[in-house]
């Protein structure tokens, strides 16, 4: 019996000592990102203040609205007109530079706040993370009382799947019943969407729509190979994921301009429906399978370190041991993208709403970075400057209500903003290095946005990271 005692005795001090140390792991890694934190004596906690001297790309139609200035009330923007009077408030001289509103990226995977910063720097005001957990719940409430600095955040709850998907990354649903209680639980939690995933069958797939609509929350769907892809058209879904879902699903592999024409005058028929075609991150994978040495590039140091241990080297041995089985799968994975590109081209060609989403946050897909290389892919396949920053600017805000409030710069929206050197409806690549983002009103200049990368850049949190990834298995299983 004693030595059952010394056991026990042993047992709760070393649980005692590992919550200790967790507790203490994850308070130094909140304090590293400090940076982000409101300091109300700081200059950019201003959120009121008028710019002068501005040329504006309104982004509501196609045009520049020349030498401007643009009244920015308590992080709305109130007023914009040819010379506007305000008594003892900031003034920013924009120097005949141009405005335009920040970018929205429809499809992340965020796993800690340095991400935040890494956002902000690429120009990147509002993000919509689609893999939901218990931290992305704090950080979303850190960003609405105003205690960080952060692009507007949204996100979901867990990906719901069938029966058979079997993952920790995945919450598996296996009766209509618990799907209605995961929907309603998930909208009183605070999460702002649903995300469906693979394996969902019908019954179970109609339960989380018809629950859906009954607790008001929208619904954003990776395709479920359960039902037809047409089922994803469903007014109650806002947007469908990636373009490869086309490729997998109806077209099953079969790159036939042909038979891909239907799927798209389907989808163009369903108004209400957006499309996020993410190829960049699919375009990925070709990357990895020629460059043997990518795990090592400067720039997988942005990525969290624990996705780079884990995910990263998982895709990668994935690739690479596919290339050494079947020498033809480059050129293979290579034409797969090509034909996304033709699908992004179809789509817009249709009038489909095309918004921009990167997956960024797995693989080798950089946060903030990887937006730009999107963009480029849209323009490649046909989009004029202006069209393709529709898909990360307006597009993006009128596929979900509450976002309405961004996209475009009008008087009553909120000032996300970016100031950039070049038009560009004209220099496309001018987004990618804005002089100051604005986001819910306060203004960061370049060299902030700089020390935000330079703190993200081989950060050494995989044990914080691996925290809150156990925190999520334990509490959302």
């Amino acid at each position: 019996m004693k030595i059952l005692k010394r056991l026990l005795k042993i047992v709760f001090a070393l649980i005692g000592v590992l919550i200790i140390t967790g507790i203490i792991t994850l308070w130094v890694d909140s304090k590293r990102t400090n940076y982000l934190k409101v300091n109300k004596n700081d200059p950019t906690s201003n959120n009121s203040y008028l710019i002068t001297n501005v040329n504006i790309i309104p982004m509501n139609q196609d045009t520049v609205l020349v030498n401007k200035m643009v009244y920015i009330k308590e992080g709305i923007i109130e007023k914009i007109a040819d010379n506007i009077e305000v008594s003892e408030i900031q003034i920013i001289d924009a120097k005949n530079k141009y405005l335009t509103p920040g970018l929205i990226d429809m499809h992340v995977h965020v796993w800690d706040k340095y991400e935040l910063g890494l956002y902000l720097s690429n120009g990147v005001t509002a993000v919509r993370n689609l893999w939901g957990m218990p931290m992305h719940l704090r950080i979303k409430e850190d960003v609405i009382k105003g205690g960080i600095i952060s692009p507007t955040f949204f996100t979901t709850g867990p990906k719901l799947t069938g029966r058979e998907f079997i993952g920790d990354d995945n919450l598996n649903l296996t009766n209509p019943g618990e799907a209605k209680e995961k929907v309603i639980a998930y909208k009183n939690r605070g999460y702002d969407f649903i995300k469906t995933y693979y394996g969902l069958e019908k019954e179970i797939f109609d339960a989380v729509i018809e629950q859906a609509k009954i607790s008001e929350i929208d619904i954003v769907a990776h395709p479920s190979q359960k039902v037809p892809f047409s089922y994803h058209l469903n007014p109650q879904i806002k947007s469908i994921e990636h373009a490869e879902e086309i490729v997998q699903q109806p077209l099953q592999f079969d790159l036939d301009t042909i038979k891909l024409q239907p799927i798209i005058d389907s989808i163009a028929e369903s108004k209400h429906t957006s499309y996020c075609p993410t190829i960049v991150v699919f375009n990925n994978i070709y990357q990895m399978m020629i460059d043997d040495s990518i795990l090592d590039s400067e720039s997988l140091g942005y990525m969290n370190p624990l996705i780079k241990r884990v995910d990263s080297k998982n895709q990668f041995d994935r690739w690479f041991n596919a290339k050494q089985e079947d020498p033809t799968a480059v050129s293979r994975i290579k034409n797969q993208h090509d034909f996304h590109i033709t699908i992004v081209q179809k789509l817009h060609e249709a009038g489909v709403s095309i918004v921009c989403g990167t997956d960024a946050g797995i693989g080798v897909t950089i946060p903030g970075f990887s937006i730009h290389k999107e963009l480029k892919f849209y323009k490649e396949a046909g989009l004029s400057n202006y069209e393709v920053l529709k898909t990360a600017t307006v597009n993006a805000s009128k596929t979900h209500s509450f976002m309405n409030s961004m996209g475009t710069i009008e008087a009553g929206k909120i000032a996300n903003l970016l100031l950039v050197d070049e038009n560009p409806l004209l220099v496309l690549s001018s987004l990618e290095n804005p002089t100051n983002v604005f986001v819910n009103g306060r203004k960061l200049d370049r060299k902030t946005l700089e020390s935000y990368n330079e703190k993200a850049k081989n950060r050494k949190n995989l044990m914080a990271s691996a925290l809150r990834y156990l925190e999520n298995l334990i509490f959302e299983k």
